[in-house]
């Protein structure tokens, strides 16, 4: 599947399920660490070309894992339907710094990617103050590989 495809795909199971994921991160010992995430397709707020996207708290254990090994999978699904990206990681936020964004440059990645995943909020300086508070991180996926059932496949119990 191509990155154009992979993202529409993305984008479309996003739609359906609340724009929720599992993201699959590596702990110190190689086994898979998962967790539930929002996320969403943004433009690279330095390159412009499209990530998948979300939002972790600040001094989480995703975080310490993608700090030590920049790399992340990102599984949507709706129904049976699921689509699942690869990618290396970049991380910008208060304890990681991206040289080529500024603290405001940050406040408004940090709302686009909430925008993206479906996030409302009726008070934005409300939301930016505790997106400080929180030492809250943009994870960028740089998307490398897709995986995905075949479009509409049923479900086959294997039993």
């Amino acid at each position: 599947m191509d990155i154009r495809t992979g993202l529409e795909r993305i984008k479309a199971l996003g739609r359906q399920d609340s724009w929720l994921a599992v993201l699959v991160t590596q702990r110190r010992s190689g086994e898979p660490a998962a967790s539930v995430v929002n996320a969403g397709v943004v433009d690279h707020p330095v390159t412009g070309e499209p990530v998948v996207a979300l939002v972790a708290r600040g001094r989480t254990a995703k975080l310490a894992h993608l700090r030590r090994t920049p790399r992340a999978t990102l599984v949507f699904r709706a129904g049976w339907d699921w689509t699942g990206v690869t990618g290396s990681v970049q991380l910008a936020g208060p304890d990681d710094e991206l040289p080529e964004l500024d603290a405001e440059a940050l406040r408004q990645l940090l709302r686009d990617i909430y925008h993206a995943a479906g996030g409302e909020h009726p008070d934005l300086e409300e939301y930016d103050r505790a997106m400080a508070e929180d030492r809250r991180t943009a994870v960028l996926i740089t998307p490398e590989s897709f995986s995905s059932n075949p479009a509409g496949a049923d479900h086959v119990d294997s039993e």
